[in-house]
């Protein structure tokens, strides 16, 4: 009876544990100041006239990353100019995939020409915060007053293969509902992608 009893409080008290990581759709998101690729800072709070952002955990080497690059470009390129700027953050430890180090973050940016802050994660603070556990993946953020509200946490859209033969566009559709003064349907889609690198302890 007493090792039930015991297994019921472990039960009871892990859950918060277990669930409780990472944000959920309606939750408020933090802000954060991270490195960008051309040595500067940058944090939300600059970008004071953004309706929101589209916060994207993403990486160098991961194929699944690789392959949504150009989409993302298009993506920052068509709807920053509508108030939803695209931040890009690397969470991967460089120490367990050296092809995400920062100077090889540099050399990606450059070759790919990005449009938008492609931000270092340096000692992976930022991504469990959020709970992000692949790249790429995606967390849509509409701003109300001082405060950043998750509306979409996911997938770019259903194709990492082939951008022509996407039949569902979830981030786009996301932030085009937030446009029109509705909630994204869906709000919430599983991330396909690489898993977040760390060094074994």
């Amino acid at each position: 009876m007493k090792k039930i009893l015991l297994l019921f409080v472990f039960a009871f008290f892990s859950v918060p544990l277990l669930t409780g990581q990472g944000y959920s759709v309606g939750d408020y998101a933090t802000d954060f100041r991270l490195k960008n690729v051309d040595g500067n800072f940058v944090s939300m709070s600059d970008y004071p006239d953004a309706k929101g952002f589209i916060i994207i955990f993403t990486c160098n080497h991961c194929p699944y990353a690789v392959a949504y690059e150009d989409r993302m470009i298009e993506i920052h390129n068509k709807y920053r100019a509508k108030g939803f700027p695209m931040i890009a953050i690397n969470p991967n430890d460089p120490e367990a995939e050296p092809r995400d180090s920062y100077e090889l973050m540099q050399v990606r940016a450059s070759e790919k020409q990005f449009t938008f802050p492609y931000l270092f994660d340096d000692g992976q603070v930022v991504h469990p915060v959020y709970g992000a556990t692949r790249t790429p993946h995606v967390y849509l953020l509409k701003r109300e007053g001082s405060k950043y509200v998750v509306a979409y946490i996911g997938a770019i859209d259903d194709n990492y293969r082939d951008a022509a033969a996407v039949e569902e566009h979830y981030l786009t559709d996301a932030i085009d509902a937030l446009l029109e003064g509705r909630k994204p349907d869906p709000d919430f889609t599983r991330a396909i992608g690489c898993t977040i690198k760390y060094v074994e302890e």
